[in-house]
């Protein structure tokens, strides 16, 4: 600072006064530079523990993973200017903003189609009638005119031009649904048991605590921009599995007995790490959390892996690599340092048995808990839903039940709350819509990803595959016992192949001599999940998606020549035979000829 030199004379005293001053004044100013730059440096508000986290990694001397890079050159939710910008000008997006754009949950598939994808966030996968209704009109007016029930019990649009993809948003938004944070590094759709509230047997009702999960989530932008996707699920016990242990968190109702330390009555038992596309469910830690705090459990866990969590590897950025590399018990120790006091341990006998779950609860009519009334599982193609189909749906819940539609993980739907004197009534309705309240073993556990229809990552047509081999094996295999067939189109493993009887990854299988290729599939059996939770092992690897059927039909015959009795399941029967035992059984039976 220089003080100007004055017209006005001053003594000595005066001047020493005013350079004191001035070296004041300097010190000063200097002094609130600097705070200013330690806090600029500093990183305050919502999106501070994720700019820490990232910090650390280049402080170390690492690389950010590119979505990180993105992330951190303007949020996501700082962008919506950008993104309506767009959508005026009909611009598809820069891989940057197709990244961002997830946060809004919009995906752009191309060059599976070159249009967006919209994910939904439906808690515990229960919508209102008019809700539905309300998607069908949005669909119809900005998308392709149909849905996809997904393996989280949630619910897709697709062929949504760019022009659209705003006005989705805010319909969405009119009719009390949300996409908000349902792609990329976000806490996904929170599943429950479809039948939470309903179901006879159930040791819990899951839908207030995957409620309060999904609006803690939505309005706390600090859990938005994870290291990767994290999935949280909660199962009351109840008739339809919600694949939990699939999941990073788990809360899974169980019956805590007398006598060991805690109070008895029902707890959610706390397992970790799930992620069966990478061959791990999530492990149980011993752990039991009082239902009102799951949600203060899950967001400790939740930060813990914020600042843990990998950003340099997309491939072992989820927390499954985490707890691999501190160990579940130094993580949990973590997890209550944050939340300050001890969670509650009790040993495995102290939980007394869960009741099972029936792997054919979610199609068909089966009673409530509530007297007289019943809930219809409607079997759809592969979880596709056209807009008339989705109008008359919601027509027969107002009309015939209690108005809610209820979505499962296992890629369809209920209709609850329907009296003894209306269901065969019901029925009827959903059968002339051109869908079904009756499958077979094969049709009721047949399962398929978007495939390469509408997913870039996906190596075969995986929808159009597997309703091949439901037709074919339908009209040439007796099945007589629960069976799960899952396909999927790529390593991500949406639709689970790991966890079914019957699992399908699709792979470009090589033909002739040089480097051509075509769709196919490796096949694996022996997979499940819940109190039999296991990886299925590899039987053929590199078939031809033509030849699929057949090599099903084939494994399908063995198992019904070798089973050791009526009662043996697919399941106990694949797992007493390695791939190689069950491909030479296989190999044994010839197969169907092929119709004309």
């Amino acid at each position: 600072m220089k003080i100007e030199t004055l017209s006005v004379d001053f003594n000595d005293e005066q001047k020493r006064y005013l350079e004191g001053l001035a070296a004041g004044l300097k010190v000063n100013l200097g002094g609130r530079v600097q705070a200013a730059a330690v806090t600029a440096s500093e990183p305050t508000g919502p999106d501070a523990i994720h700019i820490k986290a990232q910090d650390k990694v280049i402080a170390a001397g690492r690389k950010l993973a590119d979505q990180e890079k993105v992330k951190r050159e303007l949020h996501p939710f700082d962008a919506y200017e950008r993104l309506k910008q767009q959508a005026r000008s009909n611009a598809a997006p820069s891989a940057a903003d197709n990244f961002r754009w997830r946060y809004f949950g919009l995906f752009h598939v191309a060059p599976a189609q070159d249009s967006y994808m919209c994910r939904l966030r439906i808690p515990n996968g229960i919508m209102k009638h008019w809700q539905l209704t309300g998607l069908a009109d949005l669909a119809d007016q900005l998308c392709g005119p149909y849905s996809h029930v997904t393996t989280r019990a949630n619910l897709q649009l697709r062929e949504i031009p760019p022009r659209h993809a705003v006005l989705l948003l805010e319909g969405l938004s009119d009719l009390g649904l949300t996409a908000r944070g349902s792609g990329a590094d976000n806490i996904r759709n929170v599943t429950g048991t479809p039948t939470a509230g309903i179901d006879p047997q159930e040791l819990l009702d899951t839908r207030p605590y995957a409620r309060e999960w999904h609006f803690h989530i939505l309005n706390d932008r600090s859990l938005y921009g994870l290291p990767r996707k994290f999935n949280v699920a909660f199962d009351g016990a109840g008739r339809i599995a919600a694949l939990e242990d699939t999941n990073d968190i788990a809360f899974s109702a169980v019956e805590v007995k007398d006598g060991f330390g805690v109070a008895p009555g029902v707890w959610f038992r706390l397992g970790l790490g799930g992620i069966t596309g990478h061959k791990d469910f999530a492990k149980p830690t011993g752990i039991i959390v009082e239902p009102e705090r799951a949600t203060e459990v899950a967001d400790a866990i939740v930060r813990l892996f914020i600042e843990t969590g990998d950003r340099t590897n997309r491939l072992k950025s989820r927390l499954k690599y985490v707890l691999d590399s501190m160990g579940h018990d130094k993580f949990m120790e973590a997890v209550e340092a944050r939340l300050g006091r001890k969670l509650a341990r009790v040993p495995d006998e102290a939980l007394a048995p869960r009741p099972e779950s029936d792997r054919m609860a979610h199609v068909g009519v089966h009673r409530q808990k509530q007297p007289g009334l019943n809930w219809i599982g409607v079997v759809l193609p592969l979880g596709k839903l056209t807009t008339d189909q989705m109008r008359a749906l919601a027509k027969v819940a107002a009309d015939l039940g209690d108005g809610e539609i209820r979505l499962t993980v296992w890629q369809n739907l209920l209709l609850s709350g329907v009296s003894d004197d209306k269901v065969a009534l019901a029925c009827a309705a959903i059968e002339q819509i051109g869908l079904s309240t009756k499958a077979s073993h094969i049709r009721a556990g047949l399962i398929a990803c978007t495939g390469n229809a509408g997913c870039k990552f996906a190596a075969a047509n995986t929808k159009k595959h597997a309703a091949e081999i439901g037709d074919w094996c339908e009209s040439r295999v007796d099945i007589d016992t629960p069976l799960n067939i899952h396909l999927t189109g790529c390593h991500h493993s949406c639709a689970q192949h790991y966890i079914s009887d019957i699992g399908m990854i699709a792979a470009k299988v090589p033909v002739g001599e040089g480097d051509d290729t075509v769709e196919g599939y490796h096949l694996f059996a022996g997979g499940g999940f819940g109190p039999q939770a296991d990886i299925g092992r590899e039987v053929y690897r590199d078939l031809k998606a033509a030849d699929a059927p057949r090599f099903v039909e084939k494994l399908l015959k063995a198992y019904l020549a070798h089973r050791a009795s009526p009662e043996e399941t697919f399941l106990s029967f694949a797992r007493r035979h390695d791939g190689d035992a069950l491909r030479q059984l296989a190999e044994a039976h010839t197969t169907s000829e092929v119709s004309a």
